[in-house]
């Protein structure tokens, strides 16, 4: 253990350096296990609401709790970098000829940005306090971000259960220095979500059985980006032509009005070309053109098969008898959901309004 700076002096620069490398959120915490966030996790692995997200249960133990994926640490910095949007997240809703993507996938890679910023955070903070460790982890480790954010005062869990802050609203990518210096924590963040429900209402697929609890696999973000097979049936015609996450359930929240664009990282500005990508040059993506589309985006991560078959869903909602050909070209692709998904499509558009 090292410790801190009973001043508070170092944690205010630490605040100020996280400002200039982009974050604009920093809260501190205990590395002490929370048994209430550890049982949670537990209850919604039993009710089988990750899906088939299989590393959520095989690394349960360490997202549990701090000390269970790091012994050594003592206190965690949860840090937020924004990414709200300039423009309305549901405008291409009336426009079936588009495809809809997600606002934090329309830009740069978040991986990557935030996690070099946090490295250099890192790093900053050892050369403070000479024999310190550090940590850092971005969305890719067994580390529950969300419910480390709120118990550090930068926001709370909504009843969508993603951290929502009062000044940037639900936007914000999340991030995690884990580190040996005794901090003083900032105490958690009140639930201000009140009797709003207006995200459960939202929510094109009902993913939300009660408040406060996702179940995944009525999720369109769940089902577009992490499943594999098949999209369920049942939920084809409500995923409409998102064809990559959905921001729905963040876009009706109250508090997002609060939200200002200019804090937004510039990083994450989106690109022109997935702001509003048409239907008809989506479904003509081979691999090498889908590599190219989507390099340095986090979309590139799901392969062109699974974001094609995306793309055939929101084809087959669209009504645009135009789309025929190139979806049923697609009825013979090599991979069978591709084809499957082709297939629906086809028969959707043949049967008319």
């Amino acid at each position: 253990m090292v410790n801190g700076d009973p001043s508070g002096d170092l944690r205010q620069r630490l605040i100020e350096r996280a400002g200039t490398e982009g974050f604009v959120a920093v809260g501190i915490a205990s590395a002490e296990t929370d048994p209430v966030r550890a049982a949670r996790l537990q209850s919604w692995l039993a009710d089988g609401h990750h899906g088939s997200m299989e590393w959520m249960v095989e690394r349960a133990k360490e997202r549990a709790s701090v000390k269970g994926l790091w012994p050594a640490a003592r206190s965690v910095i949860a840090l937020g970098m924004s990414y709200a949007p300039e423009t309305d997240p549901l405008a291409l809703e009336g426009h079936p000829d588009r495809g809809r993507i997600s606002v934090y996938a329309q830009g740069r890679d978040y991986h990557d940005t935030v996690k070099k910023a946090l490295k250099r955070l890192a790093r900053w903070l050892v050369g403070e306090v000479p024999g310190a460790e550090v940590k850092v982890f971005v969305d890719t480790a067994p580390v529950m971000e969300k419910p480390l954010g709120q118990v550090a005062g930068i926001g709370w869990q909504g009843k969508h259960t993603n951290l929502v802050s009062r000044v940037h609203g639900s936007w914000l990518f999340l991030g995690a220095l884990y580190t040996t210096i005794e901090l003083a924590s900032d105490g958690a963040h009140p639930d201000t979500c009140g009797s709003c429900d207006a995200c459960q209402r939202a929510c094109p697929t009902d993913a939300f059985p009660e408040p406060y609890r996702l179940d995944a696999r009525r999720c369109i973000s769940y089902l577009t980006i992490e499943h594999s097979g098949p999209i369920p049936h049942e939920f084809r015609k409500a995923i409409g032509n998102r064809i990559y996450g959905c921001d729905d359930c963040l876009a009706v929240c109250p508090w997002n009005k609060f939200a200002d664009a200019a804090a937004s990282n510039r990083a994450f500005l989106p690109r022109a070309e997935l702001a509003a990508p048409r239907l008809p040059e989506l479904l003509a993506l081979d691999d090498t053109g889908f590599r190219a589309l989507f390099s340095g985006s986090p979309i590139k991560r799901i392969g062109r098969n699974r974001f094609v078959r995306n793309c055939l869903i929101a084809a087959g909602n669209s009504g645009d008898e135009a789309l025929s050909g190139q979806v049923e070209a697609l009825c013979s692709d090599p991979d069978p959901v591709v084809a499957e998904a082709a297939r629906w499509a086809l028969g959707e558009l043949r049967a008319g309004p």
